[in-house]
């Protein structure tokens, strides 16, 4: 260890004893009141040292004030440096902070929200290259490519909406914008992967609802199927008392709702009535006096009782 690291750590004497002029500077800059006892003191430099005194706001438990204090070389006048509030060991802080493209979750979007997506995101790609040969998959393929060169079209790269004017007749993109086929990027491989993957999770085969359906979604007369690649494991519920009605679900996920797990029989129909008019049948229009349950009584009997 070298002579001029001891003195960089040993505090200068000075300095340290500089404490009245570091409160003074701490309560100057801080509000009355708030601060308190001197914690301590460490050594910056040569000549250099800094004065901890406690913070006693509320909403900074732990903070302290540091009030560096410094003296020139051979000079006996202690003069101040900096004065700044700063955490200290067990200092109650905020939580780290995170982008917002890292704290966004789904449903966190609202009405009037815009959600920006980055130039090479990884679920999207482009809709289509420009170029001469356009890609497999891409919608403009065979006669319409053989249409172009024979027509001897330019290729205009980039999107329909990203030319400087309206794309020329026979160009690739102006046979996408016939087609319909203004969107400049569409879902990549990765974002395919990652909607299945979402979907899966949320209404899937291994979620406790589809552990305890009678039957799974695929022979479900509520399903929609949808289309592309995505069509062959997923479809959208159409059941309004089902948990996923209008959710995209795996044709392997099922619910209690399933259109043929209890089919309700029909209500018995009773047999029609039938009338015999061979016989007739007479019928009173007043009941007899002892055609009741109860034994007609004397006017002795209800007298007794309090009838008249």
């Amino acid at each position: 260890m070298s002579a001029a690291t001891t003195r960089s750590r040993t505090p200068d004497r000075l300095c340290a004893e500089a404490i009245d002029l570091a409160r003074s500077a701490a309560e100057e800059a801080a509000a009355p009141g708030v601060v308190g006892e001197h914690s301590g003191l460490v050594s910056e430099g040569d000549r250099v040292v800094t004065h901890f005194f406690e913070c006693k706001e509320l909403g900074y438990r732990g903070w302290r004030w540091a009030v560096t204090v410094a003296r020139a070389s051979r000079a006996k006048v202690v003069t101040l440096d900096e004065v700044v509030l700063l955490p200290g060991p067990d200092a109650l802080l905020a939580p780290e902070w995170v982008p917002w493209s890292e704290r966004l979750r789904p449903g966190d979007l609202g009405p009037g929200d815009l959600l920006p997506t980055d130039q090479d995101d990884l679920r999207l790609e482009p809709g289509y290259t420009g170029a001469d040969e356009p890609p497999p998959n891409s919608a403009v393929s065979g006669e319409m490519a053989q249409l172009a060169e024979a027509e001897d079209a330019d290729v205009t790269p980039g999107a329909p909406a990203a030319q400087p004017m309206a794309p020329s007749r026979g160009s690739i993109a102006a046979v996408a914008e016939e087609l319909g086929m203004r969107r400049a990027r569409v879902l990549s491989r990765y974002g395919l992967h990652s909607a299945a993957d979402r979907w899966e999770e949320a209404f899937g085969p291994k979620t406790a609802m589809a552990q305890a359906a009678p039957a799974t979604c695929m022979t479900c007369g509520f399903l929609m199927p949808i289309g592309g690649s995505l069509g062959q494991a997923f479809g959208v519920c159409a059941n309004e008392f089902a948990p996923a009605d209008g959710r995209v679900v795996s044709l392997a996920y099922g619910c209690g709702g399933h259109s043929e797990a209890a089919v309700m029989p029909k209500p018995p129909q009773p047999a029609p009535p039938v009338i015999d008019e061979t016989r007739v049948e007479p019928f009173p229009l007043r009941p007899a006096r002892d055609s009741g349950s109860v034994p007609e009584a004397s006017d002795e009997e209800t007298a007794e009782l309090g009838h008249s």
